[in-house]
């Protein structure tokens, strides 16, 4: 009996390996799920729902911890996905984990009529550059008081500085415009904010800081220096 048992568990032995999926998907990897956990503490010890997405915050934290050249702890998100009609740019304060401003905040007026869909690296696109900055010196120029970015992404945003990309305040971003003309005013391309805060936002996020662009654009993802598609879809998974 034993023997005839033992020849029969091996006759299916092949069948049973052969039903083995060939491919399997490989779990997150520890590290990835306590980076996540961390950003979830952080998002609500700064008492961002409802007010910031939590996949631009996820982003924007991510690129934020990678780049090296920063010498402030203030990251501020401008986030694409919503329109110019609803406040989107955020000034966070990193090191004591609260929000330090909130604005409306103009894209470029051939990224798109209320919101903002198309963005480039060209320099005449008159279109806003998604991705990740960093802050330099001030100056006066035919804005007022601006504010000076790098782009730290080859091919994404690297050409700020060619394309006179900077943040400024305009007439055109006034809230009050809104209701007469359905949307914010657009620039050429800058992120443009409110005149009656520029000083205080720009003097708070100059020399050193994060500015992060924030659209859920894959084509940009997929281009990213410090942001990839495998991270973003374990946050697709964890929401």
């Amino acid at each position: 009996m034993q023997k005839t048992l033992l020849i029969f568990l091996l006759s299916i032995i092949p069948f049973l390996i052969s039903s083995v999926p060939t491919t399997i998907e490989p779990a997150p990897k520890v590290q990835d799920i306590s980076e996540i956990a961390a950003c979830d503490v952080l998002y609500e010890e700064m008492q961002l729902e409802g007010v910031v997405s939590y996949m631009a915050f996820r982003q924007a934290l991510e690129g934020y911890e990678k780049i090296d050249g920063k010498t402030k702890e203030i990251l501020t998100l401008v986030d694409f996905t919503k329109p110019s009609t609803e406040e989107r740019l955020y000034v966070l304060d990193m090191k004591n984990k609260k929000m330090l401003f909130k604005s409306v905040v103009s894209h470029g007026r051939n990224s798109g009529e209320n919101y903002a869909t198309s963005f480039s690296n060209k320099v005449g696109s008159y279109q806003s550059s998604l991705g990740f900055y960093l802050t330099d010196k001030t100056y006066q120029g035919k804005n007022g008081y601006s504010l000076l970015l790098d782009g730290l992404e080859k091919g994404i945003n690297d050409r700020a500085r060619e394309r006179a990309i900077v943040m400024h305040g305009a007439p055109y971003a006034n809230p009050d415009l809104i209701s007469s003309n359905g949307r914010l005013g657009r620039s050429l391309g800058c992120p443009a904010i409110p005149l009656a805060i520029t000083k205080p936002v720009i003097n708070t996020i100059k020399e050193g800081s994060v500015l992060f662009i924030y659209a859920n654009n894959q084509e940009y993802l997929a281009q990213s220096t410090y942001l990839s598609n495998k991270q973003t879809d374990l946050l697709s998974m964890n929401q």
